[in-house]
């Protein structure tokens, strides 16, 4: 009579043991995801940082750039073109703004701002759960 209680006991052992271990696996693999996510969040931080920071010496000194060569550009002109001058200006300030929003359009369109190694994995554990 002991030996069924024996098994049955047996059983429940195997049964905690393998439940155990699949809480273990599921918490290894969260936390394993987490640190991915925690790594890309801050080389996306970095990238962000400094494409901020960049970005706001760029435009300090264009400002800068702008205001002294444009005003070089009408003192020079003026007598010849009159107000003619300012109209070029203007095409010519619209142009490179044109530019520079397709320049930063192109940096977002890269993808360095996005996290792909965590997404793709978080997919894949979806669809493994699912």
């Amino acid at each position: 009579m002991e030996q069924p209680k024996q098994q049955g006991s047996n059983a429940d052992s195997h049964l905690m043991t393998a439940v155990t271990g699949f809480f273990k696996n599921i918490i290894g693999l969260f936390l394993s995801r987490i640190e991915l996510a925690a790594l890309e969040l801050a080389e996306v931080r970095t990238n962000l940082l400094k494409l901020v920071l960049v970005s706001a010496l760029g435009l300090i000194a264009a400002w800068f750039a702008l205001a002294y060569w444009s005003a070089l550009l009408v003192y020079l002109t003026w007598d010849a073109l009159g107000w003619k001058i300012l109209f070029l200006v203007a095409i010519g300030f619209t142009a490179i703004a044109i530019g520079v929003l397709l320049y930063a359009r192109a940096i977002v369109a890269q993808g360095k701002l996005s996290m792909p190694a965590t997404m793709s994995e978080l997919r894949n554990d979806r669809d493994a759960l699912l």
